[in-house]
């Protein structure tokens, strides 16, 4: 049983986490524009909208456990891009919070990687992926 409500918890943490940024994203679409605009990406508003779509994609996988493992991987490399994108190295010199920033994604990247590697749980699961039957 407290096996199964950490995987539960765990899994809910996850997708709380990528509802927030998403509906971060919908509520302010342009702020997150100019964000992604002033790291130098093009498209800001377009990139915008499709990493509010991609969250809300990721959270529904781990609510569900649709692709789990798969959305979990995902999700990594997307944290991983996010960390070196928006928080660097080039941005630490006079900002050292920066680095925090920086390191706490790999904090969630290796939680994405043990919950990519141990799938859904055997409840509360609609599907338990295609990577690793």
């Amino acid at each position: 049983m407290g096996k199964t409500a950490a995987i539960l918890l765990a899994r809910l943490i996850f997708a709380g986490l990528f509802i927030m940024a998403a509906a971060f994203k919908f509520m302010g679409m342009a702020d997150t524009a100019s964000y992604i605009a002033a790291a130098g990406f093009p498209f800001p508003l377009f990139l915008a909208w499709i990493a509010a779509f991609f969250e809300v994609a990721l959270a529904l996988a781990f609510l569900t456990g649709v692709c789990f493992s798969e959305a979990a991987l995902l999700a990594g490399i997307y944290v991983v891009f996010l960390a070196f994108a928006f928080h660097g190295p080039a941005r630490w010199e006079g900002n050292q919070s920066e680095f925090g920033f920086f390191v706490d994604h790999f904090t969630f990247l290796a939680g994405l990687l043990y919950a990519a590697v141990h799938g859904p749980g055997t409840r509360f699961a609609v599907d338990k992926g295609f990577i690793w039957r």
